[in-house]
């Protein structure tokens, strides 16, 4: 029997996901969750461009708790950076979960440890009351900077530290609405330290789960998770695929979270230099992505800029590909630490 899937958002991610559901012989496709009353009691297939699937799409979560659905696909953007509510993803989930609907997010949460016992508390509660399973996944974080390094140290007889590099030149990206709304670029200094003060704490939430996750499968006792974030002007407009970036406006992001033990060693460290123009920053790191596994042997990978062609739809499907493995788990809090290996399911 094919697992029932619900999809939930039918923005980029979620198109890709709702997609595959209706494609893949091993799903069905349920029904797909949106916010717009515009967008709902439409066929699904003609919402994402597509034969029609017979499928309607929904707004409201009574038809979707009612659904019969073995696992819900939540895709939405995340709350804690776009909605009023900054809990609002951690409320839908919590209510997926309690009604007895298995759910993996792309939005965080991949390690919730991170975010204290009340968060954790509060979806292991959920879990309980639905006999449900939760699992959080990704691309970054979510696989390149936790799943490889993890991978990594099964050939190592002991990891000293960790090192995860992202290098990314946005130059040719021709999207405006996510490099300058969404990131950040092409602000001045002080519209992006306000408009950015959510994105920045959800950011930080995101990649010290990451860290923390690593640091705890490998045994390497991070006790905390500390991070910083320097920014450089544009000395000059500067033209992109997105637009110019005006003299004077942020055109270059260099964040750090480094997890360090009670002696203040650094222990797991993430970096990532992202440049709206070649020009930008010439002191900072430049190459490719790599990771690097210090002890005994040594370890160093490298990967393009473009090691993946859709970052967005290599999310999507790392949610998809989960969904055997999620159905399959007792109910609880499931981290990539205890889940089996995840394969395409094609």
């Amino acid at each position: 029997m094919p697992y029932k899937v619900f999809q939930w958002a039918s923005g980029t991610v979620g198109g890709h996901a709702a997609r595959v559901a209706l494609q893949r012989d091993s799903l069905e496709l349920v029904g797909l969750h949106v916010y717009s009353a515009d967008k709902a009691g439409r066929d699904v297939g003609e919402l994402l461009g597509l034969p029609a699937a017979g499928v309607q799409t929904t707004n409201s979560l009574d038809t979707l708790l009612q659904s019969g659905a073995d696992v819900v696909i939540h895709a939405p953007l995340a709350s804690m950076v776009y909605a009023d509510n900054p809990q609002q993803d951690l409320d839908d989930i919590c209510t997926l979960l309690a009604a007895g609907l298995n759910v993996i997010t792309v939005v965080g949460y991949m390690y919730p440890k991170v975010y204290g016992a009340e968060v954790v508390n509060r979806l292991q509660q959920a879990c309980t009351e639905g006999g449900s399973t939760f699992h959080s996944t990704g691309l970054n974080p979510g696989w390149m900077g936790d799943l490889i390094p993890l991978t990594m140290s099964a050939l190592a007889e002991r990891v000293d530290h960790i090192h995860v590099l992202e290098i990314s030149n946005f130059e040719y990206y021709p999207s405006p609405e996510i490099m300058f709304e969404s990131m950040g670029f092409n602000s001045t200094p002080d519209v992006f330290e306000t408009q950015n003060e959510r994105r920045a704490t959800w950011l930080n939430g995101l990649f010290a789960e990451s860290v923390q996750m690593v640091a705890d499968g490998i045994g390497l006792d991070v006790t905390e998770v500390n991070s910083s974030m320097d920014l450089v002007l544009a000395e000059a407009d500067l033209k992109t695929a997105s637009g110019t970036v005006r003299a004077g406006t942020v055109a270059g992001q260099h964040w750090r979270w480094a997890g360090c033990n009670a002696a203040g060693e650094e222990k797991v460290v993430h970096e990532t230099v992202w440049r709206m123009h070649d020009s930008v920053a010439p002191d900072w790191a430049r190459g490719q992505h790599s990771i690097k596994v210090s002890g005994s042997p040594s370890m160093h990978l490298e990967f393009a800029a473009d090691y993946v062609s859709d970052g967005l739809l290599g999310t999507a499907m790392h949610a998809v590909n989960a969904i055997p493995h999620v159905v399959a788990a007792e109910p609880g809090i499931k981290t990539f630490l205890d889940l089996p290996w995840i394969f395409s399911g094609q």
